[in-house]
């Protein structure tokens, strides 16, 4: 996978924060319910029609290309249609189970899948809609793999400080670039990355320590990448 390729699916994430507007319009040209969105699938590899039990996009399984590309779609599905109960970045505010701790393995993903496929009701009330044939599988394994790779908050307040310590140092060299060091610069952000953990045991934490320590390149353009989708992200934490 080429560095130009991984950047942009990682700022397909980084733009993918701003989408939640104008859902709502899209759903009804659609003729989905209220509430529910289609969710563009992109160049993800297809499925099929029989529903599988452990989730095909992982990188070990499909390779790194298909895991960022499944990152951006699922990021933009669990915005459009889960965020409004389940909440921003998976973090639930106890309206709905938080998705983060379910398992990165079969057994939560069988959970998962028959959850997203049945939906859920509770003494005659809908809970959770039934999203399997309005949304498809691709679109659910996508936003499976979205949920499995949040980071740990915890770990992200602690570095946050140095976090934005280096955005203001990225940010300055995106218009003047003397006297930076991408190779050291890249070296500490993907420190940081490797520092942060998910909570359903997934390898990697797609955190924007990770996503910025991928656009710096020495070029302004990373360089103004990279800064974006830190304060994006520091944004978001707040």
């Amino acid at each position: 996978m080429t560095r130009d390729t991984t950047r942009r699916a990682l700022g397909k994430l980084t733009l993918s924060g701003a989408i939640f507007a104008g859902t709502v319009g899209a759903a009804l040209a659609a003729g989905l319910p209220l509430g529910i969105s289609t969710v563009d699938t992109g160049n993800l590899p297809p499925t099929g029609d029989e529903w599988l039990t452990e989730n095909p996009y992982r990188a070990e399984a499909a390779g790194e290309a298909v895991w960022l590309e499944a990152l951006a779609v699922g990021e933009s599905g669990y915005i459009q249609n889960c965020a409004r109960c389940h909440g921003l970045e998976a973090i639930s505010g106890g309206l709905a189970p938080d998705l983060r701790f379910l398992e990165a393995e079969e057994y939560g993903d069988e959970w998962y899948v028959e959850r997203f496929r049945s939906g859920y009701t509770q003494n005659g009330t809908t809970k959770m809609p039934a999203f399997g044939e309005l949304l498809g599988q691709d679109a659910a394994w996508a936003i499976r793999t979205y949920i499995e790779t949040r980071p740990d908050e915890q770990a992200m307040e602690e570095v946050s400080d140095e976090l934005k310590a280096l955005r203001d140092e990225i940010e300055g060299y995106a218009s003047d670039s003397a006297g930076a060091d991408p190779d050291a610069l890249k070296t500490r952000m993907s420190e940081i990355a490797n520092g942060i953990e998910t909570l359903s045991g997934a390898p990697v934490a797609d955190s924007i320590a990770y996503r910025a320590a991928y656009m710096i390149d020495g070029t302004p353009e990373g360089y103004r990448l990279a800064a974006d989708t830190l304060t994006i992200g520091l944004s978001a934490a707040n």
